[in-house]
């Protein structure tokens, strides 16, 4: 592959909300998943688990738990103040009720010695506090469930698959475990609708001088 046409691949991802009523192999799924295992993780450990979802029943559980999450919230007297902001979020919550396919993706927990030291030492220490809550801001194993995440949304496109990167449904992570019977020590970080694409989504960048600085 060329970087003309690596560039191509990543510029033709779209976030896509709307598929075909047209059922997704699941031996493309598994392949998706595989390339997304070689995306780069915290100290090589490979702390994650993915879940292919291809059973409806299954999406629309987890469908229903993320709606009735954000009915709740969107009922709460502080959602007032937000309002058509907060009501098409609880509008859009969960739009993909009809996707035929899903996949989740959890991580374990991820701490090396510093973590350990940090942790004993900010009890008593101002400055070592913070320096763990700096590293908090940048958490390793997030950063290894979005490097696959992210993968996985290339390999799906050139597929020919559409899918989008889901946290809204983490507000309902909880019940979203217990129906995928995610294990203790795994915590589920995203969420991903895939199918065949019925929508083709308009996307633009900023210009890159507005978001990149080079430091010479």
């Amino acid at each position: 592959m060329t970087l003309e046409e690596l560039g191509n691949l990543i510029k033709a991802r779209r976030s896509v909300r709307k598929f075909e009523d047209k059922p997704v192999p699941e031996d493309l799924l598994m392949k998706a998943v595989e390339l997304a295992t070689w995306a780069p993780n915290s100290g090589g450990q490979q702390n994650w688990r993915f879940y292919i979802i291809l059973n409806k029943d299954t999406i629309k559980a987890i469908a229903d738990a993320v709606q009735a999450t954000a009915d709740k919230v969107a009922a709460y007297p502080e959602a007032e103040r937000y309002g058509e902001e907060a009501a098409r979020f609880r509008r859009s919550a969960s739009f993909f009720r009809s996707a035929p396919a899903a996949i989740a993706v959890a991580v374990g927990q991820y701490r090396i010695a510093t973590d350990h030291i940090l942790e004993a030492r900010a009890k008593i220490d101002p400055e070592a506090a913070k320096i763990r809550d700096w590293r908090a801001t940048s958490a390793s194993r997030i950063q290894t469930a979005g490097a696959a995440t992210a993968t996985l949304l290339l390999v799906l496109q050139q597929m020919g698959l559409g899918a989008t990167y889901m946290s809204g449904p983490m507000q309902a992570k909880g019940h979203i475990e217990k129906i995928l019977k995610v294990p203790p020590e795994m915590d589920l970080v995203t969420f991903v609708p895939v199918g065949y694409p019925a929508e083709a989504p308009v996307k633009t960048r900023k210009p890159l001088s507005e978001v990149c600085e080079v430091i010479r």
